[in-house]
């Protein structure tokens, strides 16, 4: 995971048709509705998905693969909007965060995987009671165990040893995300090793055989491979800034 910056202006369709539709769930809150009819079609819309392409680099918000030359990628609520489990083996709560269902700030790009298979509606909380469950509560005193990459640096919660992530000084929240997000899952290992052996080779004919031709294009490559729109860009700075030495 890396940093995220969204543009501050929402994309319109969230300000008109969202912002209408959030305040009728709002509304049919305070008459007991507790499920509610989401519209896809206003949170998904080709302008929302486009902005958080840019600004995400074309990555999913939590593994960091590209994502639309292989598939089309999901537009992901960080607070659930339906419903929400505090564990993976909870039984779905309803409602879910169902006024954020078309608030910029809750919506991030997800590959599928990420988002249908581990996030799902898991958003688990540091103390589970301080949960804002509709409205009408105060969603500021939540704690969540999920990192959130528009708010806080990923970088310094989560480092990697090799291909694999691990939690710097065991953070609660990076331990959350990792496990909980599937961010060290065997296949997305495998793929993130292709690219961190990739680098290797380059570091080495870069800075350890400093007379060849090659050096000076090796060293361009390596300055990419840590730019914010370079695929597991996260992994590569945490690589090269230890030397490819495994950290202890």
């Amino acid at each position: 995971m890396i940093r995220i910056v969204k543009p501050k202006k929402p994309p319109a369709i969230l300000t008109t048709k969202g912002r209408a539709k959030r305040d009728e769930h709002k509304a049919a809150y305070d008459s007991g509705e507790s499920s509610f009819a989401f519209d896809a079609k206003i949170y998904g819309h080709k302008t929302v998905k486009e902005t958080l392409k840019k600004a995400q680099h074309d990555k999913c918000f939590l593994c960091e693969s590209k994502i639309t030359h292989i598939s089309h990628g999901d537009v992901e609520h960080f607070r659930p909007k339906a419903a929400y489990k505090q564990s993976a083996s909870d039984r779905l709560c309803k409602p879910g965060y169902y006024w954020l269902a078309y608030e910029w700030s809750n919506l991030f790009l997800a590959c599928q995987i990420c988002n249908q298979v581990f996030k799902k509606n898991l958003f688990p909380l540091a103390n589970p009671s301080e949960r804002a469950t509709s409205h009408r509560k105060k969603i500021a005193i939540e704690k969540p165990l999920f990192i959130d990459p528009s708010v806080d640096n990923p970088e310094e919660f989560i480092s990697f040893r090799g291909e694999v992530p691990f939690p710097l000084n065991n953070h609660p929240m990076a331990k959350a995300t990792i496990e909980g997000l599937g961010l060290k899952r065997p296949k997305l290992n495998e793929r993130r090793l292709e690219h961190y052996e990739r680098l290797k080779m380059l570091y080495q004919i870069a800075y350890k055989l400093p007379s060849i031709e090659e050096s000076a294009e090796a060293k361009e490559l390596l300055d990419k491979a840590v730019e914010d729109n370079a695929e597991y860009a996260s992994m590569a700075r945490s690589a090269i800034k230890a030397e490819f030495k495994l950290i202890p």
